[in-house]
């Protein structure tokens, strides 16, 4: 429970946070959710018109590993943004938690493009299939929690440089009821319950589907999430301060400067690049071990080449 000195006493400011909404971080995710959602619309697309050939059977291959990595990470951000925003509603006031809410979506959103991309390898999978069910049901009931928060903090008219936490303690004579934030994040709460049940229906059904119908939902549910990242990342980037003009007035330029955080979540972009290369290499073929007996007689009696796993090993 909060004090009631944490709810009653309210400060001039508030300290910025630039592991919420620090420039680095925020490039970070946008860059990642847009490569994401670029190899989700390349593979939909690449549906309409097989790009196949004797030498080359599977073009996609490449892209269907890395956008499975980008999947799965994806959805494990936005319920890890969402845990650690809520554990936290003690001490983050209301700019920060709605930019937590705001990333958490720009990766559901993602998730969602890669899922319609990459619904049948899920669907192979029994174990996988109803993994990714249950994340997803996971995230969708931190979703509306949060959502909850911010909605019950505009009924309060919660003042901005109070912790979010203290919507359950602050009682209003005439509760702020309407407005376009009001009634935005009931959109934004019903969209992710509706979207929820169109992703839940896609990933289990076993029915057969006219391929033209298929590709059509994939694309517009593609065309549809790209929409909501857009969105929420605008959002995001125009509150922030960073970027925009922030709603509550902070006691430093924290989230501007590029701090050892902000740089190491940019440097974090080049992993993808060393897996498309091992992707793209294969199987690296390793040598059978070398006994040590056999390994020391040839390396002092000079018979590496009669040694054929040495041979294998040092060639």
């Amino acid at each position: 429970m909060l004090g009631s000195l944490e709810c009653n006493v309210i400060p001039d400011s508030v300290p910025s946070d630039a592991g919420i909404a620090g420039a680095g971080v925020l490039l970070s995710s946008t860059i990642t959710a847009g490569l994401a959602l670029a190899l989700s619309a390349s593979l939909v697309l690449q549906g309409f018109r097989p790009l196949r050939s004797a030498r080359n059977p599977n073009p996609s291959v490449i892209r269907r590993k890395l956008l499975n990595g980008y999947s799965d990470q994806q959805i494990m951000v936005g319920i890890g943004l969402q845990g650690v925003g809520l554990a936290k509603s003690h001490s983050l006031v209301p700019y920060h938690f709605f930019l937590v809410w705001m990333m958490a979506l720009l990766s559901t959103a993602t998730h969602n493009a890669a899922l319609l991309a990459l619904v049948g390898d899920f669907k192979r999978d029994f174990v996988l299939r109803w993994l990714r069910q249950f994340l997803m049901f996971v995230n969708l009931a931190l979703s509306i929690v949060y959502g909850v928060y911010i909605l019950q903090s505009k009924i309060n008219g919660l003042p901005n440089t109070l912790p979010i936490g203290c919507v359950w303690t602050l009682k209003p004579e005439t509760p702020n009821v309407g407005g376009i934030d009001y009634f935005g994040t009931i959109i934004v709460i019903a969209g992710n319950l509706i979207v929820f049940g169109l992703a839940t229906w896609y990933l289990q059904s076993r029915g057969q589907c006219n391929p033209k119908i298929y590709k059509g939902v994939q694309l517009g549910g593609v065309v549809l999430m790209s929409g909501v990242a857009i969105g929420a990342t605008t959002r995001a980037y125009l509150l922030s301060q960073a970027f925009g003009n922030p709603d509550v007035k902070l006691s430093d330029d924290g989230e501007k400067q590029w701090s050892f955080g902000q740089l190491l979540s940019m440097l974090m972009l080049l992993l993808p690049l060393i897996s498309v290369i091992e992707i793209m290499r294969g199987d690296i073929s390793v040598a059978p071990p070398v006994h040590q007996e056999d390994d020391k007689q040839a390396l002092f009696d000079g018979e590496l080449s009669d040694n054929p796993q040495t041979s294998s090993v040092h060639r």
